[in-house]
């Protein structure tokens, strides 16, 4: 709690310096982009946009081209690194190009525990049966990030973890523009992005090609992507807009596995695996439809249609990952193992924002309706080639071919009553039926018949949930306010959870949906642009929590099952101080500015078997330390990142010798990144990411991309230049 203390201070300093003769201080530029406020690319969104309440939530935009950081990589650390309490897995140098995220002690993992959105619309596998995204837009492409914590699930649906949705960019104003960003970097990296949009008329059009190929820290872990979006807008009045997207990722990943503690210490860009690849072909078409009745109403359609792949063959999970591909008699390597995984999903939401008057008052209502159908066919366990090459070629049946339906049907509405011109309240409902249905056989890894596999029935499994909650905030001047918020979540049991994930794991067959109660309540906004800050306590009773266990039977495996209840309670804080341009007027030194994003996060068990341990990947302090500074066409960012140790699994193991379970210790990078504008068109990047060259890790993993320890990337240095016309 000592770096929150100090950013109270630094806080509280700051306002009494404000109280001295500050009146001359010069305006810095506000960017007011019609839903949000931001100071140097950090800011939250204005009470209502596109027929979504945000007042009295706890919210956050970052405005991407405001930053400076290694965009070609998707660099999330520096992207996003600025969101208090923000952990990280990252998982590049081990096979997922998409690092997860995870707030206030929740699942990391794949985001699994986030709903991930472009545009507004899903882009993850399967919401209720696979939530992981293996694709994420390229952030030369994005125009802001929106977060919302807490209280997200009111207005999107199940996730405990809450919302980030990418806005991509749509167009220059002009007819035509086309910006060419080339990048290189350590380790073979090659970046190349490509844009072209504008207006013409009543069109608006923009679209991207994005090509990177990266041979890789460590051995064995070439990667390389092919993504590209287009979309146009037209709007035939003031009143309507209608819309066409297409996104798609191809790629192909080569998966060098997981490290043993002692494997780690001696190399930890080594690799024991040199069979594994993995492919996540991704495609969304999305259609939107948006009409302003009035003034005071507007109503949105958004439907997308996802068809979505993983492919994978490797060397499996067996011995561990200290043991070596094993060689046979006849000198060839033993088979891999091959799996499948189609999705195909479509999603309709249908928005509606109405602004009445009440008692003299302007009010709000918002209300909206979803329907999602999905299939999924999953397919493991059978026997690839002996080969080295991405061949996904099988040799025997399947272990395990299933097929999983959903049908989705939502409803919420949210109002905000406001009481004179300050305060507000903003309360919500909303109603989920889950309709799901189970296929096809599967492995029995569970060992609880003597058959061999288990088979589904086919059987409808009908649930519904009702959750609630309510938003306050007050305005305590025109750019300060405080709120707060209480809201119910859940989150359904997914398909990927009931069925085994390898052949040394095991699943609960009774596993229970989990749900959550979360509360936020906090201080943000800025003052005389000098200072900008968001200062807050949550608390989040997350009951049924659903992690993976190790027991020993024979042999150390992983069992899935509901670890107990949780509670999550802590502070998190972000406070920027513009320096030059801001506390002291002299713009002619240029703008300079520090910030700190801090959390600290104390989740423990308070049931079940693990009553009083620390959750499984809950760093109890997270905190980021950085300075901006800008002169003329000049820009550096350099970060400090700091994340406390964690354990990596409910029974918080110290050390499992196969490095499935144990100590994530605690880690330290610093992150450097400039830019330097050239004439009007150009512009020069050169930055190095982990520059004291940390050697440290976030993620064990009981599967792919491992088993074991996944390390992160090491020293990396890159440089680009962009041009726009």
């Amino acid at each position: 709690m000592k770096n929150l203390s100090l950013l109270l201070l630094c806080f509280l300093g700051t306002v009494l310096c404000k109280s001295q003769k500050l009146d001359s201080v010069q305006t810095l530029k506000v960017i007011d982009i019609t839903s949000y406020k931001a100071i140097n690319g950090i800011g939250r969104m204005k009470d209502e946009d596109a027929q979504i309440i945000y007042a009295g939530k706890k919210n956050e935009v970052l405005v991407i081209d405001s930053l400076d950081a290694n965009k070609a990589i998707n660099n999330t650390r520096q992207l996003i690194g600025r969101i208090p309490g923000l952990n990280i897995i990252e998982t590049e140098s081990g096979g997922f190009t998409a690092n997860g995220i995870g707030f206030r002690g929740l699942n990391p993992y794949q985001s699994i525990e986030t709903n991930t959105r472009q545009n507004g619309y899903n882009i993850s596998a399967d919401i209720f049966g696979y939530n992981e995204a293996y694709y994420l837009p390229p952030m030369e492409a994005v125009k802001s990030i929106t977060f919302l914590r807490g209280s997200s699930a009111l207005a999107f649906g199940p996730q405990i973890g809450g919302m980030i949705n990418y806005e991509l960019k749509d167009g220059a104003a002009k007819p035509f523009e086309v910006t060419e960003s080339q990048t290189i970097g350590s380790y073979g990296m090659f970046n190349s992005f490509t844009s072209a949009g504008g207006t013409y008329k009543k069109i608006r059009y923009y679209g991207f090609l994005q090509y990177r190929y990266f041979e890789g820290w460590r051995q064995n872990s070439q990667q390389s992507q092919l993504s590209g979006f287009a979309g146009v807008k037209y709007t035939p009045t003031s009143k309507w807009t209608i819309g066409i997207e297409y996104t798609c990722l191809r790629n192909t990943i080569r998966m060098p596995g997981g490290l043993t503690d002692s494997l780690f210490k001696a190399d930890p860009k080594q690799s024991l695996r040199s069979r594994n690849w993995l492919q996540s072909p991704w495609n969304i078409l999305e259609a939107a439809i948006s009409y302003q009745l009035n003034e005071n109403s507007s109503i949105s359609i958004k439907s997308a249609y996802l068809q979505s792949e993983r492919d994978l063959i490797w060397k499996n999970e067996d011995g561990g990952p200290g043991m070596k591909d094993s060689i046979t008699p006849a000198l060839t390597y033993m088979p891999r193992e091959v799996e499948h995984e189609y999705f195909r999903n479509i999603t309709n939401e249908l928005r509606f924002l109405i602004h009445y008057t009440l008692f003299g008052q302007k009010q709000s209502l918002a209300v909206g309706t979803r329907y999602v159908y999905s299939y999924l066919k999953r397919q493991h366990g059978a026997d690839g080639t002996t080969g080295s090459d991405l061949d996904y070629s099988t040799t025997s049946p399947w272990g395990g071919d299933m097929s999983f339906y959903n049908n989705n049907l939502a409803a919420f509405a949210e109002n905000t009553f406001r009481f004179g011109q300050r305060f507000s309240i903003t309360p919500g409902l909303r109603y989920e039926y889950l309709s799901t249905v189970a296929n096809g056989f599967d492995e029995n890894l569970a060992g609880d018949s003597p058959n061999p596999y288990v088979y589904s029935d086919g059987k409808k499994h009908l649930r519904s949930f009702l959750v609630g909650g309510t938003g306050l905030q007050y305005k305590v001047t025109d750019a300060t306010n405080l709120y707060g918020n209480y809201s119910q979540s859940y989150r359904p049991v997914s398909y990927e959870e009931y069925t085994p994930f390898g052949s040394i794991a095991k699943v609960d067959p009774n596993l229970k949906d989990a749900s959550a109660d979360n509360v936020d309540l906090g201080y943000r906004g800025q003052i005389r642009n000098v200072v900008n800050f968001d200062l807050g306590l949550f608390y989040i009773n997350y009951k049924n929590r659903i992690g993976t266990v190790y027991k020993t039977d024979t042999v150390t495996y992983a069992f899935r099952t509901n670890t107990g209840n949780s509670e999550h309670k802590g502070a998190e804080a972000y406070i920027e101080l513009i320096i030059l341009d801001g506390l002291f007027p002299v713009s002619r030194f240029g703008k300079l500015s520090i910030y700190n994003s801090f959390a600290y996060i104390n989740a423990h068990y308070v049931s079940g078997t693990y009553t009083g341990n620390q959750v499984e990947y809950a760093p109890k302090e997270i905190e980021r330390v950085g300075i901006n500074y800008k002169y003329k066409g000049f820009s550096i960012n350099a970060q400090y990142s700091y994340t406390s140790s964690a354990f990596g699994d409910a029974s918080n193991m110290i050390y499992d010798p196969n490095a499935l379970a144990g100590i994530i210790p605690a880690y330290q990078v610093i992150d450097v990144s400039s830019s330097l504008k050239v004439k009007t068109h150009y512009q020069i990047k050169l930055g190095v990411n982990n520059l004291a060259d940390e050697k440290y890790f976030t993620l064990r993993t009981t599967e792919y991309p491992g088993p074991g320890i996944i390390p992160s990337t090491g020293r990396m240095f890159y440089a680009g230049i962009t041009a726009t016309f």
